[in-house]
């Protein structure tokens, strides 16, 4: 029985006005799902999560479903900062704390998997993204600095060495701004255009006989059926397995997920091409940067030499009214020669939160699995869960069953009081950065 039509969240479906938009290098035209369908796996969501879900189990020979409420790439996917960073929002050392010993040596273990998986897809299948390597932690006090000691020592106790300290002069050579007194550099992280890498992903699926539906929103997931369904307004698909990537974007469509996570915003400028010259002497490493506070600043040149510059939080997933008068003060406190200077593209998104800042994984019924709460580390950690996801479909649920069995809390104050909550406590983190605690 088809479910009955109501208003999309995503509107006409129609991606926002955002650079990235504008500079996409493939144009789909999208399918809308109509009539009822079978499948071997169906996968709801097209962002990077359902999508390297699908390549993985595509890649051995499965018959894969996706779809997808709005276009390709039309959320966090889409909309993202295109920062290549290793981890997870959650750090090596909270994880340790939390969890022991065993869990941090584990998930060590994984924590750069994701970027390999991403630069793996854009070499194997030919995604034409602008990949460019290495990622800057950048620091405001010397308590930064403390905490940037400390995680590179814990990451090296887990086997990783990929990261060099900064001191102030230092940094200024990759990063040409006074507000930061040192920070560390990655060198296997790196950065890219999120929605054309996205896209490349769904062309890379399709190659792989993958079928994706778009503009067909879920309303229901049957879950406990044997046989899970998925409803869309105009059709449904049957599966023998279904694998849930809405993320922040997956609504009310499965009740069983909304406590577990809360959609956040943030916001995004981009500027007028600034030119090589200037381009250059701001970021003379062309690498990405974000600082190291709670409520962080990212930023980056993109290929036609403009700045792309994010941060800010919205808890709840509300759009602030004018996104550039928010994030300007801060684009030009760091690079002070910036003032004025002409922005072209604002835009906003919601990424989903965890309570624990630890992404989730686990099922609901039998044979209905789901991904989310990567809490703004997303980029490399839906990649990775996606590898996950297929590997326990395809039989092997070691990695899975890790992830599963770490516990989750919903969110103090219910769905009504999350977002004041969640900001209360962002206030005190916010005040320890200011101070340098």
């Amino acid at each position: 029985m088809m479910a009955s039509a109501k208003k999309s969240y995503a509107g006409d479906g129609s991606y926002p006005t955002s650079y990235y938009a504008a500079s996409r290098n493939i144009v789909r035209t999208p399918i809308k799902l109509k009539g009822r369908i079978e499948t071997d796996i169906c996968v709801v969501g097209a962002g990077y999560s359902g999508l390297s879900t699908a390549i993985h189990l595509a890649e051995k020979g499965y018959k894969v479903t996706v779809i997808e409420g709005a276009q390709v790439g039309w959320g966090a996917s889409g909309r993202n900062g295109g920062q290549v960073v290793n981890g997870l929002n959650a750090s090596l050392s909270t994880i340790q704390s939390r969890y022991g010993e065993d869990a941090a040596r584990f998930i060590g273990g994984l924590m750069q998997e994701g970027g390999r998986i991403i630069r793996r897809l854009v070499s194997q299948y030919q995604i034409d993204c602008d990949l460019k390597p290495g990622n800057i932690y950048a620091a405001y006090t010397a308590a930064h600095m403390k905490e940037l000691e400390a995680k590179q020592a814990l990451w090296r106790k887990y086997g990783m060495d990929d990261h060099q300290l900064l001191d102030r002069e230092a940094l200024r050579k990759l990063v040409n701004s006074d507000a930061y007194c040192g920070g560390m550099l990655d060198t296997t992280g790196g950065h890219m255009h999120p929605l054309n890498l996205v896209l490349g992903e769904a062309r890379a699926l399709e190659s792989l006989g993958g079928t994706i539906y778009e503009m067909s929103p879920v309303v229901r997931v049957d879950h406990e059926a044997a046989r899970p369904t998925v409803y869309t307004q105009e059709g449904e698909v049957s599966a023998r397995i279904v694998v849930l990537c809405g993320n922040a974007y997956l609504g009310d469509a499965v009740p069983k997920l909304v406590s577990r996570v809360m959609p956040v915003s943030t916001q995004m400028i981009t500027t007028a091409p600034l030119g090589e010259e200037l381009a250059h002497s701001l970021i003379p490493s062309d690498m990405c940067v974000e600082d190291v506070r709670y409520i962080l600043d990212y930023f980056r040149l993109s290929t036609d030499k403009r700045m792309i510059f994010g941060g800010g939080t919205v808890y709840g997933g509300t759009d602030p009214a004018d996104v550039v008068a928010k994030l300007r003060p801060n684009l030009e406190k760091v690079f002070p020669r910036l003032k004025g200077v002409k922005i072209d593209y604002a835009w906003s998104g919601n990424f989903a939160l965890s309570f624990t800042r630890v992404p989730q994984m686990g099922r609901i019924g039998a044979n209905t699995y789901f991904a989310h709460g990567y809490s703004g580390h997303g980029v490399t950690g839906s990649h990775l869960f996606g590898r996950t996801l297929a590997e326990a479909i395809d039989g092997d649920t070691s990695r899975f069953d890790v992830f599963e069995k770490l516990p989750w809390y919903p969110f103090p104050g219910g769905r009504m009081f999350r977002a004041q909550y969640s900001t209360i406590g962002s206030w005190w983190y916010s005040f320890k950065d200011a101070v340098g605690w």
